[in-house]
């Protein structure tokens, strides 16, 4: 298993064309408010304040981005589906994230998060089908497995079940707790070794 062993803040940006333009390979982050993204960028790195948590959902703006060992980007995107924004900011992040997945070359694969606690969401389905309609390369991450409405994975079956209504196949799935660190050797894993088979086309530091 390949580690983490450098991992700092690079920049964050409002719109895409403002992103690294250095042809380092990045791996997406995105999934509903509050669903525990901050949580399981700080466990895969093991640095507990690298992105910032917060109980108010909604609180990630921009397109952040994080230099992992100086050699690919991590890349925390705004989560989806907070009703307490108006509906301009909402359809702007909308517009935003699209546009990313859509545009962004260097875009390797997205990391799409769902909530291990709670029944499927048709968010979430609609999203994960909207990547797949558009060709955009995903795996899906459930978090917080460690609570116990989680236990059993209920609601993880009942995912998959949904997807498949859509999907022939499912795409790679992941089992996190940013707790007691399930899923992070499989997650890095699963990093280094698409990293393996991307085309690399930056100078590193």
């Amino acid at each position: 298993m390949a580690d983490i062993t450098t991992s700092s803040f690079a920049s964050s940006h409002a719109r895409v064309n403002q992103a690294p333009r250095d042809g380092r390979p990045e791996f997406a982050f995105i999934g509903r408010s509050n669903v525990g993204k901050s949580s399981l960028i700080n466990m895969l790195t093991q640095r507990k304040e690298l992105a910032r948590t917060s109980s108010t959902p909604g609180k990630t703006q921009l397109i952040n981005y994080f230099l992992i060992n100086k050699s690919w980007y991590l890349t925390d995107l705004p989560g989806y589906g907070y009703a307490k924004r108006s509906k301009k900011t909402r359809a702007k992040w909308e517009q935003r994230t699209e546009n990313y997945f859509l545009h962004r070359e260097s875009m390797v694969n997205a990391f799409v998060l769902v909530d291990s606690n709670v029944p499927p969401q048709n968010i979430d389905l609609d999203f994960c089908n909207w990547l797949g309609e558009n060709g955009v390369p995903f795996v899906i991450v459930f978090t917080k497995t460690d609570r116990k409405k989680a236990r059993g994975g209920v609601h993880v079956e009942a995912f998959k079940q949904a997807l498949l209504e859509y999907w022939e196949s499912l795409p790679p799935i992941f089992l996190t707790s940013a707790v007691d660190g399930t899923g992070r050797e499989e997650i890095l894993d699963f990093l280094e070794n698409t990293l393996q088979s991307v085309d690399w086309s930056f100078q590193s530091a």
